[in-house]
Order: C-alpha cells, then sequence, then structure tokens
C-alpha cells in the first residue's frame, strides 16, 4: 500500500488525525519538500509526534528514481507532501505508476493554498478561474503564460490565483514583490492593459499560520512593501462583488475606491 498524505499548509499540527494514525503503522515513511515546504514547523517536529523516522527525498529520488513506488511493492509507504498531496501534478503520476506496478493507494487530503487563499482573500471561490505560477525567469526563458491566463480569467470575470515558484532544493522563494514586478514586465512587452501599477492585487503571506497576511492595494502601493517571510501567493482579482469589496476594504486595507467600482 501506498499512501499520499497531507500536511497541511504551516504546521506539524495541521496533518490530520487519520493521517497520524497511518504514519504509526506503516513500514518506510518518505516526504519530499521541493514542492512547497512547513515553514512553521520542523521534521523533527513531525516526528516526535508520530514516533517514527522520516527519510526527505529530493526530486530526483521522487521522480527519477521511483523510491516511494518500488518500496511500496512490498511494504506499506507513506509518501508525506506539505499542501495536499494530489495538487502538484507529480503525484498524481506516481498514482497512476502504483496503479501500473499494482499497488494500492489511498489519499488522506490535508489544507491547501488552493482553498485557503480564495478564504482568508474574502473572495467568492466559484469565482475563481483557472490557477497559474510565475517561475523564476532565467536566461532565454521569460514565459507570458501566467499573464495570458490572468487575460483569460479576466475574460470571464474570473479571479486568478497566482501560486509563486518555490525552488526549496535552493532556498529560493519567490516573494510578492517579485511575482508583481514579474507581470508588469510582461504587461510592458504586450501592452494590453491586463495587468498595470493602478490594478488591484491581494497578497496571501504565511497561510495557515496563526496570523497569515492580507494585503490588499494598487500595485504599485504593494512593489515595495516587506511582506515578511515566505511563502507567498498573489491573487488578482476580476470586477468584485461588493461583499468581496468590503471585505478587502476591512479585512485587507484596500483602498475605499474599490467600492466604487464593484459589479
Amino acid at each position: 500500500m501506498l499512501y499520499f498524505i497531507g500536511l497541511g499548509l504551516f504546521d506539524e499540527k495541521d496533518i490530520s488525525l487519520k493521517g497520524i494514525e497511518i504514519l504509526k503503522n506503516v513500514d518506510i515513511i518518505y516526504a519530499e519538500f521541493y514542492t512547497a515546504k512547513l515553514f512553521g514547523s520542523t521534521l523533527s517536529s513531525l516526528e516526535n509526534i508520530i514516533e517514527s523516522p522520516i527519510e526527505v527525498l529530493s526530486r530526483k529520488q521522487v521522480e527519477e528514481e521511483d523510491i516511494p513506488i518500488k518500496s511500496g511493492l512490498n511494504k506499506d509507504v507513506a509518501f508525506l507532501t506539505a499542501g495536499d498531496p494530489l495538487i502538484a501534478t507529480t503525484h498524481s503520476d506516481m498514482v497512476i505508476h502504483a496503479k501500473k506496478r499494482g499497488i494500492k493507494t489511498q489519499v488522506v487530503h490535508a489544507s491547501s493554498i488552493i482553498s485557503a487563499a480564495p478564504g482568508l482573500a474574502g473572495l467568492q471561490a466559484y469565482k475563481f478561474g483557472k490557477v497559474t505560477t510565475i517561475p523564476f525567469p532565467e536566461k532565454n526563458y521569460f514565459p507570458h503564460s501566467p499573464y495570458l491566463t490572468i487575460k483569460a480569467n479576466m475574460g470571464i470575470k474570473a479571479h486568478t490565483l497566482v501560486l509563486l515558484d518555490i525552488r526549496a532544493e535552493e532556498n529560493r522563494y519567490m516573494t510578492a514583490n517579485q511575482g508583481l514586478d514579474y507581470l508588469l514586465k510582461v504587461e510592458k512587452e504586450r501592452n494590453e492593459k491586463i495587468i498595470t501599477e493602478n490594478s488591484i492585487a491581494v497578497i496571501i503571506a504565511r497561510a495557515g499560520s496563526s496570523k497569515p497576511l492580507i494585503k490588499a492595494n494598487r500595485i504599485h502601493n504593494l512593489l515595495n512593501e516587506d511582506f515578511g517571510g515566505p511563502l507567498h501567493s498573489l491573487i488578482i482579482p476580476s470586477p468584485l462583488h461588493i461583499m468581496e469589496a468590503e471585505y478587502l476594504v476591512k479585512v485587507a486595507g484596500a483602498p475605499e475606491s474599490i467600492l466604487e467600482e464593484t459589479i
């Protein structure tokens, strides 16, 4: 059996009781933290709760060497990930590989930024369109796809959750400031008036902690602000319902002028 167990958003207390029960009874426990990381906890804190050692695997060990799959052929294995296990495409692929090898699987879900961010921002979840991710730019690599996703969502009056690149093995976590700057650079190249310095953006930082940051404002007011440590996410809202706008004003500090721009 191969169990995919979500650790939630922030610390070791986010894991479910069901997950803890399984972890206390499996033969091997693996974890990966290259797709996301729990910044409010340490590996030893989690090991203390489950009273078992955890082996952290690299991307290569998971995706190329198939260590969890191979171990699951004759042992009960738990595979831990931050957030919800199947949000990352990598892990859905692992389920497929396990099924092909005749390995039974079970998923134990946990909180995810996909659901947490809209709730923290006071935005209606059913008004969100496709999720996108802004990557760290590199030489000859500066894709416009995040901008185009926002454009497409705007076309159907849908909000956009924008995830920011994580390279945990390099200890690099994109900030909201870097993400906004990226979008403005694409706008400058395309000049389609989708994202401007006057656009409203919502910053979510450290979701799942006892004091997450929720900040909304015009982009030009956010660019140089310090939002603290990782992880950060962005939301680019489409036209707001009056209740959404009121929430952003009262909870996230958005300018009251957005109340006049509601639908």
